[in-house]
């Protein structure tokens, strides 16, 4: 039996060699224009998944290849791609030289060739206006954070991403519950989670991880003309461009290790299948402890992606990941929203900065999985159909628990529960995409059908009393080990209940140039609401909600200097809520009319310096009337009439005023009143607790050495600064205030032809600072990190 086995397999790989055997060789070296071997250079075959990379004397050697016809490219960072044409037959090697045109002494200036231009700025963004508009013909302000700026600052998570944007501050970090456990920040005075992957509704329960993001899209203002209603906010929406497939063979890997435990390895690989298909594949492991006694978090994410150009006509794109996320999360501490506050500084609550009040058992499982597939077709030399079919799940399954004020200025209770849900997303969007001429004007337009599906299921226990703490001594009297919470839960489940959403849409935007420095945007959608609900209690109720936009764009100078104005409009459907009679009785369920807001806003864009400084200046005023409040007469019930009134300044910039020097910078100040509410409620001419603080301050600053003996290296400095913030706010409770804070970062780095090297320090002077939302949430003292990538 041995024995033919060994004969078998001495079979095998004779046929095997034989095989090999007759495929082609290419070989050869890669020389500068001084005769000085190049290496790292990328070798490769376009449209097969076979490379090599030059060593250190030029050479390279690429094996296994069938016979035909091939063109074979040689690239390297910063330089002009070169391709020859090979014809290849059975068993044959050649020999193929490249010579690049630069010397080594030019080409060693490669390595910072990009520090000549506006590193960090993107000039236009498909997903904004859903329409080829650059940003000076866009009437609408955003914010694109790119891909090389969070690689620079070493960026692990979406919080220090949204850093770099005008007016944002983190309210809630993730709390990983079902429905809405996502991190919430603040922006134009109202609150918003990240909802958005390339357009499309893309929810998850947890934390994003950026290891697929090209750009983190921050659109200001109530954009339901274009994105709807269901996954937005009146100040605006946060949108993920990931990562896409590109025509040639390459990739890079990446590590990160640092304080808390830190440990993160990512890698971002693309592979051209042949001349009409690509892969590309981004993934990322990482680990991390809190910088608090306990608390924990480990995830594991993979994103593949895929094009194919089926004909000249028709392209298919699909973008998948894959999230499986684990952490241990500390409880929110909770201000007592009925009663006096009886807490006046932030005092007690420091002395337990470093306090979690948790246990590394009570941990939350956030599983996410989202699909979206896209298929192009030119139906003319003027219009593109793009049709685009979106799905996401978003898992949880664990532990939440929150500490809320029991009012004796000491002693929070906690209250814990084991979640277990899951979020469901569909979204079917058709597009047409055209451009035309009418009466000799050019107009851009697009024309759109979307139906939107949400479900959210629910199969959690109930919530338990589980201890206390008080802040005088710091005292925890919980149960914090998963076998004695789960005692504690016996018998409290709450029972299964689905929640579903279904939104039928339909809109049009157009872009009319009536002069080559003049354009308008005149732009409707018209959405159909359903709403069901299954469980202890079943309701469903249809709502219609209309939503115009317009915008006008003027050009003083052209593509330098633009004016713009908006009027934007988005709303919210409020779904039904159960009322009664003030005596109890008479229990009923109430509909109601959507929730609209109105936004006015003008300013003005720059390009300027050879595309080197691009600014952006906006003044708004956002109304939001028809709000749902309590009704003075009958605390047992709701009506509709509440306003709040929303207006402010930002400006932003990201320029390279000299080579080797970049900057983002911006400022935003915001004022927000509640206009119209009942007096008993208390919000009655106060800023809304969701508003986040008044004035915020986003800074960085890089500067890359391109000459001399520090060639390479690079130093960064910059951070984040905020006003006092009013987490608590209300007349009949009090006020609580949140310390305003200034946060700075620094980093040095080093950059090489195919690698990367930086180390990042976070709160330089540990200042101690937090975020909140009717909460007391501390945020990371200093910490380091250390990054190494390769490319390939």
């Amino acid at each position: 039996m041995n024995r033919r086995f060994i004969l078998l397999l001495n079979l095998f790989f004779l046929v095997g060699y034989q095989v090999l055997a007759q495929n082609a060789v290419i070989k050869g070296t890669v020389l500068t224009a001084d005769k000085q071997p190049l290496e790292f250079v990328n070798v490769g075959i376009k449209g097969l998944a076979k490379g090599s990379t030059t060593d250190r004397n030029g050479f390279f050697e690429i094996k296994n290849i069938e016979p035909g016809t091939y063109s074979v490219f040689a690239s390297f960072v910063g330089i002009e791609k070169q391709e020859k044409k090979v014809s290849l037959t059975a068993g044959q090697t050649i020999t193929l030289d490249f010579s690049m045109a630069e010397t080594s002494t030019e080409l060693s200036e490669i390595i910072v060739t990009d520090y000549n231009s506006n590193r960090f700025y993107a000039d236009s963004n498909f997903t904004v206006a859903k329409l080829p508009l650059t940003d000076l013909q866009n009437p609408q302000v955003y914010n694109s954070i790119s891909q090389k700026l969070l690689k620079e600052q070493v960026v692990t998570n979406m919080n220090d991403a949204l850093k770099n944007a005008t007016g944002v501050a983190r309210l809630w970090e993730s709390t990983g519950r079902g429905g809405d456990g996502a991190e919430y920040y603040s922006m134009r005075g109202f609150a918003v989670q990240p909802t958005m992957v390339n357009g499309m509704p893309s929810l998850n329960n947890g934390s994003l991880d950026p290891a697929n993001v090209e750009s983190v899209d921050v659109i200001k203002g109530p954009s339901g003309t274009l994105f709807g209603s269901s996954v937005i906010s009146y100040g605006g929406l946060i949108n993920i461009t990931t990562k896409r497939p590109g025509d040639f063979f390459r990739g890079e890997v990446g590590f990160i290790t640092g304080s808390f435990g830190m440990n993160r390895l990512t890698a971002d690989v693309n592979v051209p299948l042949n001349n009409n298909a690509a892969f590309r594949v981004n993934t990322a492991y990482q680990s991390k402890n809190s910088f608090q006694d306990a608390g924990e978090s480990n995830s594991l994410f993979i994103a593949p992606s895929f094009k194919f150009k089926a004909s000249e006509r028709l392209t298919f794109l699909i973008n998948t990941e894959f999230l499986n996320a684990n952490s241990v999360n500390a409880p929110m501490i909770f201000l007592n929203r009925n009663n006096p506050l009886t807490y006046s500084s932030i005092d007690p609550f420091e002395k337990h900065y470093d306090r979690s009040f948790t246990g590394n058992e009570l941990s939350i499982n956030n599983n996410s999985y989202s699909l979206q597939a896209q298929a192009f077709y030119k139906l003319s030399n003027s219009w593109t159909s793009q049709t685009v079919i979106s799905r996401s799940s978003s898992k949880t399954d664990g532990y939440y628990h929150y500490l809320y004020d029991f009012s004796d200025g000491d002693t929070f209770g906690r209250y814990i529960s084991d979640r277990n849900g899951q979020t469901l997303t569909t979204d079917v969007q058709q597009n047409f995409i055209g451009e035309f001429q009418v009466a000799g004007l050019k107009n851009k337009m697009i024309v759109g059908l979307d139906y939107y599906d949400q479900d959210v299921l629910n199969g959690s226990t109930g919530w338990v009393a589980n201890g206390a703490m008080t802040l005088s001594d710091g005292n925890d009297t919980g149960v914090l080990t998963q076998a004695g919470v789960d005692e504690l839960l016996k018998g409290s489940f709450e029972g299964n209940s689905t929640a579903s959403t279904r939104v039928l849409s339909a809109y049009v935007s157009d872009v009319v140039e009536l002069t080559s420095q003049l354009s308008l945007m005149a732009s409707v959608r018209v959405d159909n609401f359903k709403n069901e609900s299954w469980g202890a209690e079943s309701d469903q109720n249809t709502q219609t909600a209309v939503s115009p936009k317009f915008g006008v764009v003027y050009q003083p100078i052209k593509d330098k200097v633009s004016v713009f104005g908006n009027y934007m409009n988005g709303f919210v459907n409020i779904a039904p809520a159960a009322v009664s009679d003030a005596d109890g009785t008479n229990t009923r369920f109430k509909t109601f009319d959507p929730e609209i807001a109105n936004q006015l806003e003008f300013g003005v864009k720059t390009n300027l310096y050879q595309d080197k400084i691009s600014a952006t200046a906006s003044y708004y005023n956002i109304k939001v009337k028809n709000r749902v409040i309590t009704d003075p007469n009958n605390i047992n019930n709701s009506i509709q009439g509440g306003e709040v009134l929303s207006k402010g300044f930002e400006f932003s910039l990201i320029a390279s005023p000299a080579k080797g020097l970049s900057l983002v910078a911006g400022y935003s100040k915001n004022n927000a009143e509640v206009t119209e509410d009942n007096p008993e409620s208390g919000y009655l001419g106060l800023r809304p607790e969701s508003a986040g603080p008044d004035q915020l301050i986003n800074f960085w600053a890089s500067y890359n050495f391109s000459a001399g003996s520090l060639k390479g290296f690079g130093l960064g400095f910059g951070g984040n600064a905020a006003s006092e913030y009013l987490t608590l706010n209300r007349e009949n409770i009090g006020t609580f205030a949140l310390p305003a804070y200034q946060v700075l970062n620094a980093s040095l780095s080093y950059t090489g032809s195919q690698y990367f090297l930086a180390l990042k320090v976070n709160n330089l002077t540990d200042q101690k600072y937090y975020s909140g939302w009717s909460t007391v949430t501390p945020q990371s003292p200093r910490n380091f990190s250390l990054s190494l990538n390769y490319r390939f």
